[in-house]
């Protein structure tokens, strides 16, 4: 063993503790900097969550709000460099575009055991904090029960052109297509969206959508729930003269989009990260979608949703594998189709 003098001892000895104490500071110094979420759900769902947290924990949160696709694919050009800790979205393709590119962390278990199997990816890099139900909603006058659409893929038949409203520019209708395109192929899929596309009047949003058809501007939209819901709860304003259509027998019209969650694993803040996922998937952040105004579906384990709506066991859902969703291959359909 080679002789070090006392000196030479005593300064290693000291270079070290203050290493270990730099280490220190800077962990300390990253746990009370405020946790920093990317957020693409609801505005006001996700401030009720981070105010409900913070309420709980003492742990301060920063949100950055922006669209799906606009937030994933920043965080794809961030990289490891990203501020982000957490991002959450409407749609589970954006989380998909993130996970690919390997910028996500693992969550814990016990943050999965929260969420049925079917609302999270096998893999546990994300997982479902919500989930949104596909409808058809139409003016009451136009339609009976027996007129309605039987299926989604019903509304590229020439029968309907000029009839119904969606809003194809939006991440809610290109999650329902890349659903169609999971279930039903290529070819099946730019089939019925080039059907779509000599039928369907766009309009710049589901809620838009959805007045332009209780105005009668068209006999019916294909929207997420919660519009109609949300719309009722304020009053029916752009929802008196319509009703709400619920394909089911797992026609790709009863897809259910799951919200995701996920840690980014150049998180400076994992522990706090993982903390907030761990609270959003369970009681405290289940609880929110059951009491508040967002009307989107609780997923947790035993949670209860909305009583005004419909109970997700029984809108008949087609299995659809969420961590397979294809934002590329969607877009690149509903480009050729001119949807977009």
């Amino acid at each position: 063993m080679p002789f070090r003098s006392p000196s030479l001892l005593r300064r290693s000895l000291i270079l070290a503790l203050g290493l270990g104490l730099a280490s220190l500071a800077a962990q300390a110094q990253s746990s009370n900097e405020p946790l920093v979420i990317y957020n693409a759900q609801h505005v006001s769902l996700t401030q009720a969550w981070v105010e409900a947290f913070t309420r709980e924990t003492g742990i301060k949160v920063v949100v950055r709000n922006g669209g799906d696709a606009d937030l994933a694919n920043q965080l794809v050009q961030e990289g490891a460099a990203s501020p982000a800790d957490v991002f959450l979205t409407e749609n589970s393709p954006a989380m998909s575009l993130v996970d690919n590119n390997k910028l996500f962390a693992p969550l814990d278990p016990a943050t999965l055991a929260q969420i049925p199997a079917e609302y999270r990816p096998d893999h546990g890099r994300w997982t479902g904090i919500a989930a949104r139900s596909t409808v058809f909603v139409y003016r009451k006058i136009k339609f009976t029960r027996d007129t309605l659409p039987k299926s989604m893929m019903d509304l590229a038949d020439p029968a309907w052109k000029g009839r119904f409203g969606a809003a194809p520019a939006g991440a809610d209708f290109q999650a329902i297509v890349s659903a169609v395109l999971q279930l039903k192929g290529e070819e099946a899929t730019a089939t019925w969206l080039k059907g779509l596309k000599d039928n369907v009047v766009t309009f710049r949003g589901n809620s838009v959508a959805m007045k332009a058809t209780n105005d009668g501007q068209v006999d019916g939209a294909l929207i997420y729930h919660y519009y109609y819901f949300g719309d009722m709860s304020k009053g029916g304003e752009n929802t008196e003269k319509i009703g709400v259509h619920y394909f089911r027998n797992q026609d790709p019209g009863a897809f259910v989009s799951v919200s995701g969650g996920g840690v980014l694993a150049s998180s400076k803040r994992p522990a706090q990260a993982q903390a907030f996922l761990k609270w959003l998937t369970g009681k405290g952040g289940q609880e929110i979608l059951r009491s508040g105004n967002s009307f989107e579906y609780a997923v947790g384990v035993d949670a209860k949703s909305n009583r005004n709506l419909v109970p997700l066991a029984e809108l008949q859902a087609p299995k659809v594998d969420m961590s397979k969703l294809n934002t590329g291959k969607t877009t690149d359909l509903m480009l050729k189709a001119g949807l977009l």
